[in-house]
């Protein structure tokens, strides 16, 4: 399916981005790997080479444009080209809006909105010389009310908008926008803090018969960007919980506030709010 192309993933040191790395790679692309964990990228490089893949490993902090313009030149210039960029690296801050100062919202959109912009920017002129494919990672929880997770749910509901633009933009091009709506996958995100900061230690909130392994929403992923899908939304659950935030935002408004309970007084709980571990935590 890839045979032979130049794939570019960021956020892949973990979950839905490293197990795209490994399913690119299962098809036949040349996988280049960016995140901020050295130590864990060059494991899965190992990994995807102990498999007979060809990866290597470019690491950058997406929110640092000179180190994502400077990855993005280095994949094109190792590998000679590139054919598909995956702007795949976010993370969840959490938190009631009211508790939540302008430190965390900076950090959340530096990454997840202004890192996924900024990928785009800098992967599109090497995608234009091969007519390539380019996906950004957005999530359910973009689609719908979130409280508790305003500033995530506000990311990717960017991230929409982003690659709704985009694939205005790249009309004619021949580069194709797919933008991707995840809801449960497992995932390391809900394991890391307001500051970025992973725990291993984290207890996972959704229960598994609600979650989708990462091989599982790796290989849709890999089929809907390959197909050239303007948009793709997946796992049952967020297909129909997108679907009535798109269509039934009343409906779903309601639903969501009765499982939310009787609203919590401000002072009973500074530090999150008193939600059931399924609308408290962001999707994927």
């Amino acid at each position: 399916m890839f045979v032979g192309q130049t794939v570019w993933i960021t956020g892949a040191s973990a979950g839905i981005g490293r197990a795209l790395a490994i399913t690119f790679a299962s098809l036949g692309g040349r996988v280049a790997v960016s995140a901020r964990r050295e130590d864990r990228l060059r494991d899965l490089v190992t990994e995807i080479e102990s498999r007979g893949g060809d990866a290597l490993a470019f690491p950058c902090d997406v929110s640092d444009e000179t180190q994502l313009n400077r990855a993005a030149d280095a994949v094109a210039e190792h590998f000679g080209r590139m054919d598909v960029a995956v702007a795949n690296a976010g993370f969840g801050v959490t938190g009631r809006i009211e508790d939540l100062d302008a430190s965390d919202w900076r950090r959340q959109l530096d990454v997840n909105v202004i890192g996924v912009a900024l990928t785009a920017r800098h992967a599109l002129p090497h995608l234009r010389r091969t007519g390539g494919r380019l996906a950004l990672v957005s999530s359910v929880a973009g689609m719908i009310p979130a409280p508790g997770a305003a500033a995530y749910a506000a990311s990717k509901a960017a991230v929409r908008s982003i690659g709704q633009a985009l694939s205005l933009e790249l009309r004619g091009s021949g580069v194709s926008c797919t933008t991707l709506y995840p809801g449960f996958v497992d995932s390391e995100i809900r394991a890391v803090d307001n500051q970025g900061v992973f725990h291993a230690d984290r207890r996972e909130p959704i229960p598994e018969w609600l979650r989708w392994r990462s091989e599982r929403a790796a290989r849709v992923m890999a089929r809907a960007i390959h197909r050239r899908e303007r948009h793709y939304v997946f796992t049952g659950h967020g297909k129909v919980v997108g679907f009535a935030g798109r269509h039934w935002p009343a409906l779903l408004h309601a639903a969501i506030a009765r499982l939310s309970g009787p609203p919590l007084p401000r002072s009973a709980a500074p530090d999150e709010p008193d939600l059931t571990p399924e609308t408290r935590h962001p999707l994927r």
